[in-house]
């Protein structure tokens, strides 16, 4: 299914009646091989809006996955970069494929939760792609102040977000006929398996943040074409 190294229709059925820690060290293997995976164009544009090479001490990718945005962040700091994940298979893949990665920043994987980060006023940059979908929305505002606590002072949390789609999308429609399903699965099946679409969005996203006291700045230009037309953006929040 989705290629053919991607895994196939009845591992995903197995993913998905696992705990997330669980199913995402059943897909870890085949991971970069789904369309989960946030794409490398995506990346590189998003992470070269922290700076140039080398212009960045230390950073966090939380919810890290087999570390596709560590590569392009290994180049952008100089000291460390850390990857953080719940799922330990996804680690084991990341420390594997980031073998050969480009830079001199030491790398390191930790598993943990990303609303419970075990750092205080450690990292320059914090960044994530394509895990908001793991966190509940009641959840956001301790995923805002985890990351609060995580950054110096001046440090920024960089991420890809959009905003909500239109309604007279069949996209839109999809997604949350999706997330119904998923609602339904979570409440007839134990352990929950936590993964929604069309959250984090913009202005919630901002409102959150802001309220933390972070300052807020939405990048709307920075991704290429065939995503900025679809409302994607690069948000870049600075603490205060």
């Amino acid at each position: 299914m989705f290629h053919p190294k991607g895994p196939s229709f009845v591992e995903l059925v197995r993913q998905g009646l696992s705990s997330m820690e669980r199913g995402y060290d059943l897909l870890a293997p085949k991971f970069d091989y789904t369309p989960f995976r946030t794409p490398d164009d995506v990346l590189k544009a998003s992470v070269e809006q922290a700076g140039p090479p080398g212009s960045v001490a230390s950073a966090l990718d939380m919810c890290c996955g087999t570390g596709a945005a560590m590569r392009h962040l290994r180049a952008l700091c100089h000291e460390r970069v850390v990857g953080v994940d719940l799922s330990q298979g996804m680690l084991d893949e990341a420390r594997q494929r980031l073998a050969d990665a480009p830079g001199s920043a030491a790398l390191e994987w930790v598993r943990g939760d990303a609303l419970e980060l075990p750092w205080r006023e450690e990292f320059e940059l914090v960044t994530s792609f394509g895990a908001f979908g793991h966190i509940p929305e009641e959840d956001e505002p301790r995923l805002v102040e985890s990351i609060h606590r995580v950054l110096k002072p001046g440090g920024r949390f960089l991420f890809v977000t959009g905003e909500e789609p239109s309604r007279l999308r069949p996209g839109y429609w999809m997604a949350k006929a999706f997330n119904a399903a998923m609602r339904v699965r979570n409440a007839v099946w134990d352990p929950p398996f936590v993964m929604y679409y069309l959250t984090f969005l913009l202005p919630r996203a901002r409102v959150l943040l802001e309220a933390r006291g972070f300052q807020v700045e939405v990048r709307r230009e920075a991704l290429p074409e065939q995503y900025a037309r679809h409302g994607l953006c690069v948000v870049l929040a600075t603490r205060q």
